[in-house]
């Protein structure tokens, strides 16, 4: 178990003072088995004048901002402590016909699923789809979870990881081509991937900590992208291609989605002259407070999200 505090700072600059219009804050992590919310708080500079809180499509928590002045900053502050319990790739119990792949879902499940196995992305010469089937046995039965890992190590050690500041995701498409990216890159690919073998796959938005000091993890000190895929018997299993990583060890998860643009940590809008916007800047810090098997603080911070 790991006790875990988490600070997300997001701040907007602008030249001269603008109007703000309403903003749509995701950064609340998620109740679960694995993680509980202990403490949370959500701080905004300037105050807006209603605060309210929904729950989306998803059950992701969200914040709903209204302002009524004018600002030259907008400054979102989140701070929560978590315990986290996290699960690991000895935890994944596939049920016996689902464990070698192909396998078809239950009828009972399917109808639930069906949306998150659709494929967002178009592939007119079936790339994504070649590069999918790579990793299935041609000769026989593949062993599913195998298959999964496998895909999930190859992201990670046949592509460079790149950090981007700009918006946006390149298409899977893009990113097998250019074999580089950022975690959000990386998960977008492999959604698409074992969404093409039939998969129900989700993204999923968070905070990635580095629970001791020899297992450090890509994409620290800002927010974090991988993906879900929906094994019988284990329900939701957690891949980081970025990482390599199967389950949820450090991993929280903060928002979960069909699709990225479901589960973007702060949008809104502004009216005011053009040019007025500076920058934004994105700053997180992830320490351990305490677990079962380190007792060293890990501090991660940077200046702009992955």
């Amino acid at each position: 178990m790991v006790c875990l505090n988490l600070s997300h700072v997001t701040t907007y600059g602008y030249r001269q003072p603008v109007s703000l219009g309403e903003h749509r804050i995701m950064v609340r992590p998620r109740e679960s088995y694995d993680q509980h919310l202990i403490d949370a708080a959500l701080h905004i500079d300037p105050a807006p004048r209603e605060l309210r809180w929904l729950q989306d499509v998803f059950g992701n928590s969200v914040a709903i901002a209204s302002f009524e002045r004018r600002a030259n900053r907008l400054r979102v502050h989140s701070q929560v402590r978590v315990q986290h319990t996290p699960t690991a790739v000895q935890d994944v119990d596939i049920e016996d016909y689902a464990r070698l792949y192909p396998f078809t879902y239950s009828s009972e499940e399917m109808p639930d699923l069906l949306r998150s196995i659709e494929r967002q992305h178009l592939d007119p010469l079936r790339q994504i789809d070649e590069w999918a089937r790579r990793f299935v046995n041609v000769g026989g039965r593949t062993d599913t979870l195998g298959m999964l890992a496998a895909m999930t190590s190859a992201i990670k050690n046949e592509f460079t990881y790149v950090a981007r500041a700009e918006k946006g995701t390149q298409t899977p498409i893009e990113t097998l081509s250019r074999r580089k990216g950022t975690c959000r890159d990386y998960a977008m690919l492999m959604i698409e991937a074992v969404r093409a073998l039939g998969f129900a796959a989700r993204f999923v938005s968070g905070y990635v900590y580095s629970p001791h000091h020899s297992d450090v993890r890509t994409g620290g000190g800002n927010t974090h992208a991988w993906v879900r895929v929906y094994l019988p018997g284990s329900g939701w299993v957690e891949f980081d291609p970025t990482n390599g990583t199967i389950g949820s060890h450090g991993l929280i998860r903060v928002a979960i989605a069909r699709d990225i643009y479901q589960a973007v940590p702060i949008s809104g809008t502004w009216t005011g002259f053009p040019g007025s916007f500076i920058d934004m800047t994105v700053e997180v810090e992830a320490s351990v407070e305490r677990a079962e098997f380190a007792d060293a603080r890990n501090v991660s911070h940077i200046g702009r999200p992955a």
